[in-house]
């Protein structure tokens, strides 16, 4: 990957904001194929007139509910170098049935655009402050899932205190971390899986980006469940919700949790977690 990529550099070269734009177009037609192959044609009372070899819906099928031809989806699910419109890309969400999360991944993947090289990111003292003062467990996350920053609250939690520098990415802890699964129970296959399905949606943006394929990796290898997970290419939006955690001392805890954007770089989260009842 040296050819195109510059560990040195902040901002992509010309070789590497085309591979960037290679890779988001592959991703398009990824998830296009994953989704036609997720539906059912007898669900959708789609007649066949012969044998299918493979499930779902074929391309000719998925063309025709999108009113687009053939040989210009074939295109798209091929990854070619093409822009679909806006239009377009609604109507193929309508033919595959796609939920609203999964409609503004298709639209992020659609738009061209240039793609910065990961950096990790650095997160403002105010924002260290506010997160060390906050009573609720509460942390911040990169672009990548890193964990930047957490207060004492969280620490005590989740034991983020105790990870080292290499594994302090929120993904990768509740995927191979003891810890982690203690700390879910019985519902962290769920809960992985939800997180898997939400970084979906953030990887492919960056697909090709050697800071991204590396994290996959370490996941790969710290969790056998997580490669027939990512085959799935399931995309769940998030944001907030309910959790049950099992704490080693404290024993089971509710927490309703949220999670806010920073306005001056939206690639930084931050989530609080607040008592909740029982």
């Amino acid at each position: 990957m040296k050819d195109w990529y510059d560990p040195g550099m902040n901002r992509p070269t010309i070789a590497r904001q085309a591979r960037v734009s290679d890779s988001r177009q592959k991703a398009f037609g990824d998830f296009l194929r994953s989704r036609r192959e997720q539906l059912d044609p007898a669900r959708l009372a789609i007649p066949s007139l012969r044998r299918r070899r493979t499930p779902g819906l074929r391309r000719e099928e998925v063309a025709e509910r999108a009113g687009i031809g053939i040989d210009w989806y074939v295109r798209l699910e091929q990854g070619r170098d093409v822009s679909p419109s806006a239009a377009t890309v609604d109507a193929l969400a309508r033919a595959l049935c796609l939920s609203e999360a999964e409609h503004a991944h298709l639209r992020a993947l659609s738009r061209s655009g240039r793609a910065c090289a990961f950096v990790r990111e650095e997160v403002p003292p105010t924002i260290r402050r506010l997160v060390r003062d906050l009573p609720q467990p509460a942390y911040v996350t990169g672009r990548r899932w890193d964990l930047l920053a957490w207060n004492a609250a969280a620490a005590d939690l989740f034991g983020f205190d105790d990870l080292s520098e290499g594994e302090r990415n929120i993904l990768h802890f509740v995927l191979t971390d003891a810890r982690a699964r203690a700390l879910f129970g019985a519902a962290w296959a769920a809960e992985a899986q939800r997180m898997v399905a939400q970084f979906r949606a953030v990887h492919d943006l960056s697909a090709a980006d050697p800071a991204f394929l590396d994290l996959l990796d370490r996941l790969a290898e710290g969790c056998p469940l997580f490669p027939a997970w990512w085959e799935a290419h399931e995309v769940r939006g998030g944001g907030g919700g309910r959790k049950v955690l099992h704490h080693p001392r404290r024993g089971r805890l509710v927490f309703d949790y949220a999670t806010f954007q920073a306005t001056g770089d939206p690639a930084l989260k931050l989530a609080i977690y607040a008592p909740g009842e029982a």
